[in-house]
């Protein structure tokens, strides 16, 4: 089930946050993501987040700043069962515009999202990381008809 995220899912969201960074990232050294993890604690309940939730256990969530998704993020043991797909498609019902960036070394989020209707807009380096990104964009049918 989707629902917005509460104060209470904050330490299953970050743990979930950190581990799928981690995995996915392996390019980046693990001090980075470990670094980041405060400020990620103080802006998660100020953004919009919905998190996937089964029997009790959160299995990823989905956070937007606006038009902006900064990240999807599916708990190990749960990746390629849906729940990053049901995220996003989430985000498509409330948003006409999604943008992105997506690490160039991130070739399956990079996949996942040419499969969901997202095209490449440009790339550049993450200048916290100094990591070559795609930035990406989505906009509805109804949007391209305008």
């Amino acid at each position: 089930m989707i629902r917005p995220l509460s104060l209470d899912d904050l330490n299953q969201v970050l743990d979930i946050w950190l581990s799928a960074n981690l995995q996915a990232h392996s390019f980046i050294p693990a001090s980075y993501w470990q670094s980041q993890l405060e400020a990620v604690r103080q802006s998660l309940p100020q953004a919009e987040v919905y998190v996937w939730e089964e029997e009790g256990e959160i299995l990823g969530f989905l956070g937007l700043e606006g038009g902006y998704i900064a990240g999807i993020f599916v708990r190990y043991g749960a990746q390629s069962r849906g729940v990053g797909k049901k995220l996003l498609d989430q985000a498509k019902a409330v948003r006409d515009r999604l943008s992105l960036c997506v690490y160039e070394k991130n070739t399956r989020a990079a996949g996942f999202y040419r499969r969901e209707g997202f095209s490449l807009q440009g790339e550049q380096t993450d200048r916290t990381t100094g990591e070559r990104e795609y930035r990406m964009g989505w906009q509805s049918r109804e949007e391209k008809l305008c």
